[in-house]
C-alpha cells in the first residue's frame, strides 16, 4: 500500500518543519475548531470515509483537514488558486498522513491536473472553494461521481455556480453553502476580507493609504469590509455598484457613490470584490490616473480585465514580488497586484486565524451535516442549519470569555403569544 509521501505531488517536501510550524501557529488560535475535533476524535464521524478538499491551502486550510483527518477520514487536499498554495504546508501535510496535489503557481494545465488527481481518489464527501470540483465532476470527469454522498462550499462563486446547476437540473449530490451562513458573511467576509485585502496590499506595495482615494468595486459583505478598513486607513472611499439597495447602504455609510467610469477618475487604489467579470476594463483604463494601483479580492482572476489592459499597453514588467507595471502607449503607468488574483491569499497569508475559525468550524459541522442527510436531503443546495451557525458562535463566546442572557419563561411566553401585550 503506497504512503501519502509516494502518492502526493507537492513542490519540496523538505520544507515540512517550516509548514509544521505554521500550522502549530493557528492551531493555537482556532479554539473552536479544535473543540469540534475533541468531538470528531470521540465520535469518529468520517470513519471509513474519503473527503476531498480543495480550499486555498495554507496553514489554517491545513489545519482544518486535520480536523477532518481526525474524524476518521482520509483526506485528501489540493489548491482552490494557483498563487494562494504554501508549499511548506503541503509538505507539512504529507507527513501528516494527508494526501496533497497542490503546489505554488502551476500553469493552468498543472493546476487543473492536480485537482482531477485529487477527485480521483473517488471521495465520498467534498469541500471545495468557487466550484472548481463540482464543476470538473459535472462536465468531463461524471464518472467520479459515483458514490459521492455531497459537501459543503465555501464562497460566494461557488455557490453562484451550485444554484446554476441546480436551475439546470444537473446538480447531482447535495452542497451546503457554507457562505450563506451567517457566522461566514457576518465576520469572514467583512471582518476578515476587510483585514486581509489590506494587509495583502500593503505589505506588497509599501505605500501610504492615509489620504488617497480608493475605489471600491462592489458592496456585499466583502465590499463592505474593504472600505470599512480603507477609511480606518485614512483613505477618501468611493464605491461602485450596480445594486440601487447596496448603493444606499454605502451612501448611509459615509462613503462617495458614483458609476465607475466616473470612479476610475479619481482613484489611486481599485479592489474588485464583485464575483463578477470586466468590472474594470477598457473604457475605465482609458481615464485612469498615472500610477494607478489595481486589485482584485473576488475568487477569480477576471474581475480586472487584463487582455484589454495588455492591449493598451506597450510593454510591462515586474517592479517588485506581486507587482506587475503596465507602461501604457500614452506613457501613463498602472500596476497590478498579484496577476489579479485574490490579493489578500496571493499575496498575503488570507484572513486572520481567529476569524477562519469560525468559518473552518462551519465547515467541519457542515460536512459532518450532509454526511448524515444526505439521502434526505437530495440533489440540491442547502443553507446551514441555523442551530450550527448559533452552535459555533457560542463556542466562540465561550472561547472569549463570553456569555449572553437567556429568556425566562414569561419572556417566551409573552413572544409566543398574540394576545399578551
Amino acid at each position: 500500500m503506497s504512503t501519502t509521501k509516494e502518492k502526493s505531488i507537492v513542490a519540496d517536501i523538505s520544507l515540512a518543519p517550516e509548514g509544521h510550524l505554521k500550522i502549530d501557529w493557528v492551531k493555537a488560535h482556532m479554539p473552536v475548531l479544535n473543540r469540534i475535533r475533541e468531538q470528531f476524535e470521540k465520535e469518529q464521524p468520517f470513519k471509513g470515509l474519503k473527503v476531498v478538499i480543495c480550499l486555498h491551502l495554507e496553514a489554517k486550510t491545513a489545519y482544518l483537514a486535520k480536523v477532518v483527518q481526525a474524524g476518521g477520514a482520509e483526506v485528501t487536499i489540493t489548491g482552490s488558486n494557483p498563487l494562494s498554495t504554501q508549499d511548506d504546508v503541503c509538505a507539512a501535510l504529507v507527513e501528516d498522513g494527508i494526501t496533497v496535489f497542490a503546489k505554488y503557481n502551476p500553469n493552468p494545465a498543472e493546476y487543473k491536473e492536480l485537482i482531477i488527481k485529487a477527485l480521483e481518489t473517488k471521495p465520498d464527501l467534498i469541500i471545495d472553494d468557487g466550484g472548481d470540483l463540482v464543476t470538473i465532476l459535472h462536465s468531463e470527469r461524471r464518472d467520479l461521481l459515483e458514490g459521492l454522498r455531497g459537501g459543503a462550499e465555501e464562497t460566494t462563486t461557488g455557490i453562484v455556480r451550485l444554484k446554476a446547476l441546480e436551475k439546470d437540473g444537473t446538480l447531482n449530490f447535495p452542497m451546503v453553502a457554507v457562505n450563506d451562513a451567517f457566522c461566514k458573511y457576518l465576520f469572514d467576509n467583512r471582518y476578515g476580507t476587510g483585514q486581509s485585502v489590506w494587509d495583502g496590499i500593503n505589505r506588497t506595495t509599501n505605500l501610504v493609504v492615509a489620504g488617497k482615494t480608493v475605489v471600491v468595486v462592489g458592496y456585499g459583505w466583502c465590499g463592505k469590509g474593504v472600505a470599512m478598513r480603507a477609511k480606518g486607513l485614512g483613505a477618501n472611499v468611493i464605491v461602485t455598484e450596480i445594486d440601487a439597495i447596496k448603493a444606499v447602504e454605502a451612501h448611509m455609510d459615509g462613503f462617495a457613490v458614483m458609476p465607475m467610469i466616473e470612479a476610475a477618475k479619481q482613484g489611486d487604489f481599485f479592489v474588485t470584490v464583485t464575483g463578477n467579470r470586466d468590472v474594470i476594463r477598457k473604457e475605465h483604463y482609458e481615464v485612469m490616473k498615472d500610477g494607478a494601483i489595481l486589485s482584485n479580492a473576488g475568487h477569480f482572476d477576471v474581475e480586472v480585465n487584463k487582455p484589454e489592459l495588455e492591449a493598451l499597453s506597450s510593454g510591462k514588467r515586474t517592479v517588485r514580488r506581486n507587482i506587475e507595471e503596465y507602461q501604457l502607449k500614452d506613457g501613463r503607468k498602472f500596476y497590478l497586484l498579484a496577476e489579479g488574483r485574490l490579493v489578500n491569499l496571493a499575496a498575503g497569508d488570507g484572513h486572520p486565524a481567529e476569524i477562519m475559525d469560525m468559518t473552518f468550524a462551519l465547515q467541519a459541522m457542515s460536512l459532518k451535516y450532509v454526511n448524515d442527510n444526505y439521502e434526505s436531503i437530495g440533489s440540491k443546495v442547502v443553507n446551514v442549519p441555523y442551530e450550527l451557525d448559533e452552535q459555533v458562535a457560542r463556542f466562540k463566546l465561550e472561547s472569549l470569555g463570553a456569555g449572553i442572557d437567556k429568556l425566562t419563561d414569561e419572556q417566551k411566553s409573552y413572544l409566543d403569544s398574540w394576545e399578551e401585550h
